[in-house]
């Protein structure tokens, strides 16, 4: 994106957030369903599929692999499934844009391929590491170049096969779980991964939906290569990460009435909503059911007083993703607020942890970033200009701040909230921020 073009959020303090909403379908699961449904047989139907970039650039990667696929539209997607050996060279290298996940989550499905790939990505994702990917692939036998830097571009040569590996990861990470059960599934034997703490289990789950044995033990999971995938129906729950912004906003201004539909509660994701509810957060669950595989309810937040607390660092892995949201909630509440064991937020799409501290330092909360968190005390602040950093989640995440923020806020470098939350800005003014979207 031409920083000229870069599009700004321009919000007005205050407000309440009140109404019923739908937020776009879950991110992690959209890329899962394209993957599995590209290597299953038979035709796979998905519906409320997340049409933001990340997920498209997925989408793209696999038509360029050979894989027939109809949509997007309106989030359904029909994919002709290939089989688990029926992909294709493609032409030229796969660009994933800013997509750590495709980068990720592909490089294992492609490690055991009969052909060569090159993954490659946009500037930011070309700085973020891949190596916690890239080694246990390579104990497999897979043959992948990086740079010096253990960085894409990902240059992936053909080998005679994988051969399984156990694996107990020294970090928790769905990421890299879910690389080396997608090589697994080409490996010759059982490919086992061992977490130290839970990471979401969108892939288990839904290997599963398309009945691929997976064997879960504990804190263990395993595959066995080989096998069939059959091709079937999802319907996508919302996205908690997305819906992560409404539910901290609905809770720090005065007034607020929300409820968000069809969200995803998986419990491996369920960390934002734990610590939330632990700051004195207002939230209700209700409608709970099933979408194929994948538990979901209705969310009801009512504004409330939060305090601070200490966050349980097994809470961490099960809401990394929404910790610039958290914080933004750190910053109305009484007290203070102290986040340890989150070193991975270094190495997203910013540095959130650095990312976030300039951004609420500019705002007027006082914040204390350390190596692997974060301590914020909470109480009133003004307005101003914060720079996102190019990242989605803290563009979004200072967007809401301005509920409570005494002058106007400003956000910068907002063009990659579409790569997990098109229509963003729209969503929100409807139930009530006073936000505009400023193209310059």
């Amino acid at each position: 994106m031409n920083p000229a073009s870069d599009p700004e959020f321009q919000i007005q303090p205050g407000g309440r957030l009140r109404g019923r909403i739908r937020v776009p379908g879950d991110k992690s699961i959209s890329h899962r369903a394209l993957m599995l449904g590209a290597i299953a047989e038979g035709i796979t139907q998905v519906s409320g599929f997340l049409e933001g970039e990340d997920s498209l650039a997925t989408l793209r990667a696999l038509r360029a692999l050979g894989v027939p696929i109809e949509g997007p539209d309106e989030g359904r997607v029909r994919i002709q499934g290939v089989g688990l050996r029926g992909l294709r060279a493609p032409s030229s290298d796969l660009d994933l844009g800013n997509s750590g996940t495709s980068l990720r989550l592909l490089c294992g499905l492609l490690a055991g391929q009969p052909f060569a790939t090159t993954l490659v990505g946009d500037p930011s994702l070309s700085r973020r590491p891949m190596r916690r990917v890239t080694d246990p692939l390579r104990q497999m036998g897979a043959r992948i170049q990086t740079t010096d830097r253990g960085t894409a571009p990902l240059r992936i040569t053909p080998v005679a096969g994988l051969e399984p590996i156990d694996y107990r990861m020294p970090v928790a990470s769905a990421q890299v779980k879910s690389c080396l059960l997608l090589a697994g599934l080409y490996a010759g034997g059982e490919t086992c991964v061992t977490e130290p703490a839970p990471s979401r289990d969108h892939t288990e789950r839904m290997l599963a939906a398309f009945r691929y044995p997976v064997r879960r033990a504990g804190s263990r999971v395993c595959v066995t290569g080989g096998g069939r995938l059959t091709a079937c129906r999802l319907e996508l729950p919302g996205d908690l990460s997305s819906a992560a912004f409404f539910l901290v906003g609905a809770s720090i201004a005065p007034g607020s009435d929300l409820t968000l539909e069809q969200v995803g509660v998986n419990p491996t994701r369920i960390g934002v909503l734990n610590i939330l509810r632990a700051m004195g957060a207002d939230i209700t669950l209700t409608n709970p059911r099933n979408l194929g595989g994948e538990p979901v309810a209705d969310v009801r937040v009512r504004s409330a007083p939060l305090r601070g607390i200490v966050i349980p660092r097994d809470q961490v892995p099960l809401a990394i993703d929404e910790f610039p949201a958290l914080f933004i909630a750190a910053a109305c509440a009484r007290g203070k607020t102290l986040l340890t064991g989150a070193e991975e937020l270094r190495v997203k799409e910013s540095d959130r942890i650095r990312v976030m501290a300039e951004g609420l330092a500019a705002l007027g909360v006082a914040v204390a970033p350390r190596a692997d968190g974060i301590e914020i005390t909470g109480g009133d602040y003004g307005g101003g200009q914060v720079d996102s950093g190019g990242d989605h989640r803290v563009a979004m995440a200072f967007a809401i701040a301005a509920l409570r923020a005494g002058e106007p806020v400003g956000v910068r470098n907002c063009a990659n909230v579409n790569t997990s939350f098109p229509g963003f800005a729209a969503l929100a003014a409807g139930v009530g921020l006073g936000i505009q979207e400023i193209r310059l």
